[in-house]
């Protein structure tokens, strides 16, 4: 292509505006943006693609997770609450067991419709992506040292039994390798006595 004059016209670029990728945990609010009083409700069924918790309790990889939210349009964004149920599975801390927790977790935040440092979340064109506010929401509820039940015993010292499922589990007292040198001069003093008294009666013979 030529510009005026025959010189060559620079070739025009295109730009293509980014869209942030919808995942399951995204919810259109098209219907109720900038429309303060405006509710609706939404049930969201999930399966988890990325975990969520830490090495010995969370939400594993295609565990299912219902999330049930509210969302309310106000004057500066839209207030989402609402409830997360699933089931969190690991590893007592004490005995080593698989354990599984439900999770029954409540959340509340304002998704702003500006991006101002006041707000930790903000609605992204037509939706509002829950994930990471849910995600903060169950790893909070987890417990840090999760338990089969309070009253675990955990495992053996010396053998690694579960000491549970061994009531009066127990193990000989070890003997300190000092008194165990004192056990055996104790039986060489017996011999010694015995020797001395066989010499005794020898003597009291004599006589």
């Amino acid at each position: 292509m030529h510009g005026p004059g025959g010189a060559a016209a620079s070739p025009v670029k295109s730009f293509v505006v980014p869209h942030s990728t919808k995942t399951p945990y995204t919810v259109s609010v098209v219907d109720i943006v900038h429309r303060p009083g405006e509710m609706r409700e939404k049930s969201i069924d999930v399966t988890v693609d990325d975990e969520m918790g830490n090495a010995v309790i969370g939400l594993r990889k295609g565990a299912e997770m219902t999330i049930e939210a509210r969302l309310e349009s106000l004057h500066d964004g839209i207030l989402v609450s609402g409830e997360v149920d699933a089931v969190a599975t690991g590893e007592c801390v004490r005995c080593l067991i698989d354990v599984s927790i439900p999770v029954e977790v409540e959340f509340q935040e304002l998704f702003a419709y500006s991006f101002d440092e006041a707000f930790d979340y903000q609605v992204q064109d037509d939706h509002v992506d829950l994930e990471p506010l849910v995600r903060d929401a169950v790893v909070l509820s987890l417990p840090f040292q999760p338990v089969c039940q309070e009253d675990c015993l955990g495992l053996c010292p010396e053998c690694g039994v579960r000491l549970l499922d061994n009531p009066g589990h127990e193990h000989a007292a070890p003997v300190d390798p000092r008194w165990a040198a004192l056990a055996g001069l104790d039986g060489l003093t017996g011999v010694s006595n015995d020797v001395a008294g066989a010499e005794t009666g020898a003597t009291e013979e004599k006589r």
